[in-house]
């Protein structure tokens, strides 16, 4: 599959089988992941693996009963560290870079599960201070998305989208 079938193929799964990533696959993801670009190389980011069920529970829990936490096999869990991003980039690397650095990550990360034959939902839609309290993160750590992985138990349809001229500006807004 090259890189555009899989931009077209992926879908936000959210049901899955109750199967197991392999483990070169899961280190394929974690590679892509890991050589996301980042503003200035700084790589301001954490990534956490999450398979364990009492982990998995709480990260539902925190994120307004999103059952496909619970049911994928693998929960990445994507952190921005704006501290190290504001020290070379000041206040727009608090407030912008680092969190690009985690969603860049988090988007490899996604469409190398498709390139797998694996699926995977982005998951932001959740309560920050219960993410952090489940996974103990550090307080300069902040968590952005979780994308939880598995083999896919649904197929949905395609989903309609935007028309072109209503995404896309030449030059300059009129």
């Amino acid at each position: 599959m090259d890189f555009f079938d899989i931009v077209e193929k992926r879908r936000s799964i959210r049901s899955f089988k109750d199967k197991q990533i392999e483990k070169e696959k899961l280190d394929k993801i974690l590679n892509a992941a890991y050589l996301a670009p980042s503003a200035g190389n700084l790589q301001a980011r954490k990534i956490l693996v999450i398979t364990k069920p009492e982990e998995k529970k709480q990260l539902c829990e925190a994120s307004l009963g999103q059952n496909c936490l619970k049911e994928a096999p693998v929960i990445l869990v994507f952190f921005a560290i704006p501290k190290e991003s504001e020290q070379k980039f000041g206040a727009r690397g608090r407030e912008l870079y680092a969190m690009q650095d985690a969603t860049i990550a988090c988007t490899f990360a996604n469409l190398a599960a498709t390139a797998l034959g694996l699926a995977s939902v982005w998951v932001g839609a959740f309560h920050e201070d219960s993410i952090i309290k489940a996974l103990s993160a550090p307080v300069d750590c902040v968590p952005v998305a979780m994308l939880p992985i598995g083999y896919a138990n649904e197929k949905p349809k395609e989903r309609s989208r935007k028309n072109w001229e209503d995404i896309f500006v030449k030059e300059k807004f009129e």
